[in-house]
């Protein structure tokens, strides 16, 4: 999970929610719902003809995601394989492994379940900053890597068992779906969920009209979400997330050094990329993805995009000047609003 991630979500919604609260929009009358998991913010926000609270249900979905997923939890799932003991693995850790293998084939490693450990060494995991050179960075690379793991019959082999998973740059995204399955299952028409930043929408807001999300200006200063806007977004039954390095970083020696480290170079990326927000079907594969294209940087990330159906990408990046640009797939020219 992207724990203690607060300050770190970078799409911010339009539709502010108090706890269990209703608002009636002509004849829906819809409820909010928020609280905490994962180390950050949640907020779900539905319309309900018979006003049905479904809170309790909710909070004891994330109780499960984070009993299967959470390396915090010693007692967790993840936690379990880590630490190379038998566990019975249940659907969320079967669906978020396979989804990720997935996605890592298609990136060729770009996304990697396994990199928490490079992650870790450069500052920006459960460890402390330390020094990190050639010799550490090759050290770790031996027991990092996507191909060194796999699920089989309900097992997970390692091929190092010094290898550890980390779900945390998919998780967030994972559990937006599940919830929003779990109210497409009572039947509700519209909806909007977030997790820790990642969105899943369904059907109409209050306003009567599609939803609208708001991407964050990627400036160093831009440390609470929907403060400084780039651009506003309709999101209209999709997932959207967006991954991005220029608010968890430290600066050592005069070198600025950005959290998305890339798996198969083990060294933070220096591309000019500066975030990458991903529409798709779902909100895991716009989760993954997004954290891919910090990796493979804006040219190739576009190649990918317009090769993979039903996924568009909206990259805001750096010149030669340190003026922003954006690119983004033809399909979002209706979708998205500037802000000057």
């Amino acid at each position: 999970m992207k724990h203690l991630n607060l300050l770190f979500s970078v799409l911010f919604v339009f539709i502010l929610a108090a706890s269990c609260t209703t608002d009636k929009s002509e004849d829906r009358t819809y409820l909010s719902i928020k609280g905490f998991t994962q180390g950050t913010n949640y907020m779900v926000k539905y319309s309900s003809p018979d006003t049905v609270d479904y809170k309790d249900e909710i909070e004891h979905i994330l109780a499960e995601i984070d009993s299967s997923m959470s390396t915090y939890n010693e007692h967790s799932i993840i936690s379990k394989v880590n630490n190379n003991e038998e566990v019975e693995l249940d659907k969320y850790f079967k669906d978020v492994f396979n989804t990720a293998m997935k996605i890592s084939k298609e990136t060729q490693g770009a996304f990697d379940i396994t990199v928490g450990p490079l992650v870790d060494a450069w500052g920006f995991g459960q460890e402390e900053v330390r020094d990190i050179d050639s010799a550490v960075v090759d050290s770790i690379k031996q027991f990092v890597g996507y191909e060194k793991v796999s699920l089989k019959e309900g097992i997970v082999y390692k091929k190092d068992k010094r290898l550890r998973l980390d779900m945390n740059a998919i998780a967030q995204g994972y559990t937006a779906d599940v919830i929003a399955n779990f109210l497409d299952h009572k039947g509700v028409k519209n909806y909007l969920v977030e997790v820790g930043g990642e969105v899943r929408t369904k059907g109409i807001s209050p306003s009567d009209r599609q939803w609208r999300i708001g991407i964050d200006k990627p400036v160093d200063s831009n440390n609470v979400a929907g403060k400084n806007l780039q651009a506003i977004v309709t999101l209209d039954n999709r997932g959207l997330a967006t991954s991005g390095n220029y608010r968890k970083f430290y600066i050592k020696d005069g070198v600025k050094y950005a959290h998305t480290i890339n798996p198969k170079t083990g060294y933070p990326v220096t591309h000019q990329l500066l975030s990458a927000s991903v529409f798709a079907p779902d909100c895991i594969t716009a989760d993954a993805y997004a954290t891919a294209f910090m990796v493979m940087g804006r040219k190739e990330s576009k190649k990918l995009v317009d090769k993979i159906e039903n996924i568009d990408a909206y990259f805001i990046y750096s010149d030669e000047e340190g003026n922003f640009n954006v690119d983004y797939s033809e399909n979002l020219e209706e979708s998205i609003t500037s802000v000057e």
